[in-house]
């Protein structure tokens, strides 16, 4: 029944309580795997990105209710994972005492740790690099090349000019393509 639905009857259906549940599951499994995968790039390990999974769930139930959809319900769930995310690396540099300039050796320590790891492989030294960026780079350059999120939605979700967020992408693309042609 809930397969021909959009996301503006599951929201609906959410917000009425008719099928809260069923439609909550529904968005859920819709949306898991890509959300997923946005945090996964942004925490690195698998446990980590699971239990930040969870929060952005949790905060999307509780907030879903106060959902305007101005916007597209994708592209708010992923600006619900995009802070979770932020805010599980601000936990973890501040638990640890990792400075800003440690934060890129302590995520690559975690991508080394996960197993298949090799670094002569294009997929592995491709993560490495994407590791090396600044933050707000990095997160653009993801949602770009992974998610080919347009840049107009990425500007409403990040809240940045798209001028920015292109100049932003291709100075990410540089430091990338210097990153895997020097190792």
């Amino acid at each position: 029944m809930m397969h021909a639905l959009d996301d503006t009857e599951l929201v609906r259906l959410f917000k009425s309580g008719e099928q809260r549940e069923a439609a909550f599951t529904t968005i859920v499994k819709w949306y898991q795997e890509k959300v997923y995968w946005q945090i996964r790039r942004m925490v690195v390990s698998h446990d980590d990105a699971d239990d930040v999974m969870q929060n952005v769930f949790i905060k999307a139930w509780n907030g879903l209710d106060g959902f305007r959809e101005d916007a597209k319900l994708y592209t708010w769930l992923f600006k619900i994972a995009s802070n979770e995310s932020l805010t599980f690396l601000d936990q973890q540099k501040r638990r640890a005492s990792i400075s800003l300039d440690n934060v890129h050796d302590h995520l690559e320590e975690k991508l080394r740790a996960e197993k298949d790891f090799d670094e002569n492989k294009t997929i592995w030294k491709l993560q490495m690099a994407i590791l090396q960026l600044p933050e707000k780079q990095r997160q653009v350059f993801q949602l770009r090349y992974y998610e080919e999120m347009p840049y107009e939605e990425m500007s409403q979700l990040l809240d940045t000019s798209v001028g920015a967020l292109k100049a932003s992408y291709h100075h990410a693309v540089k430091k990338i393509e210097e990153y895997v042609l020097n190792h």
